[in-house]
């Protein structure tokens, strides 16, 4: 029953704390900061009447010092802290490249690496169709040969970085497989 945060984003959280003033009997001062760097301090009124406020437009993976302040004319109410600290930041594949295909195999990489990935997800199937394989790599890597493939056959291949929050982000490409030799 006192100031802490939810929904907490890598750019936001959403401050929550108990009824302690009204409308009538005064406001909140909110002020935050970068731990790190205090004198960075924002502040921000908020009505008596509210007993939450998101903040947002924050620094991913920082942690934050938060201190609400009632400001009463009836009683006095020490501030309340509390210290959030945000997500980093997840940003999805912003490259998916295809390359040295040949008749049953192609190679594909992607881009950026991020720390805060922990594995990588490549799906691929052929078009049309709905027969899936999933190749799982180190989120310290950032490509991938995909063989056993048939020739002359497009793919659909989807990149996934499975975040170690747990959230995913992907994105696709569509890859052609060669020819194949005569004969095979």
């Amino acid at each position: 029953n006192r100031l802490h945060a939810t929904d907490v984003t890598s750019s936001s959280f959403r401050l929550l704390w108990p009824k302690l003033l009204s409308q009538e009997t005064g406001y909140y001062t909110l002020e935050y900061a970068p731990a790190a760097d205090l004198a960075r301090k924002r502040a921000q009124q908020v009505s008596g009447a509210h007993t939450s406020l998101v903040l947002r437009d924050l620094a991913p993976e920082t942690t934050y010092e938060v201190a609400l302040i009632p400001e009463s004319n009836v009683h006095y109410f020490p501030p309340q802290t509390t210290r959030v600290t945000t997500l980093a930041e997840e940003i999805s594949p912003v490259q998916v490249l295809i390359s040295e295909s040949g008749p049953h195999s192609f190679h594909v990489s992607w881009a950026p690496v991020l720390d805060s990935v922990a594995s990588y997800q490549v799906l691929y199937g052929p078009l049309p169709g709905n027969s899936v394989k999933v190749l799982e790599v180190d989120g310290r890597h950032n490509s991938t040969v995909v063989e056993h493939l048939a020739p002359n056959t497009t793919y659909l291949v989807t990149v996934t970085a499975v975040y170690r929050s747990g959230k995913e982000k992907s994105l696709s490409a569509k890859a052609c497989t060669q020819e194949g030799e005569r004969g095979e």
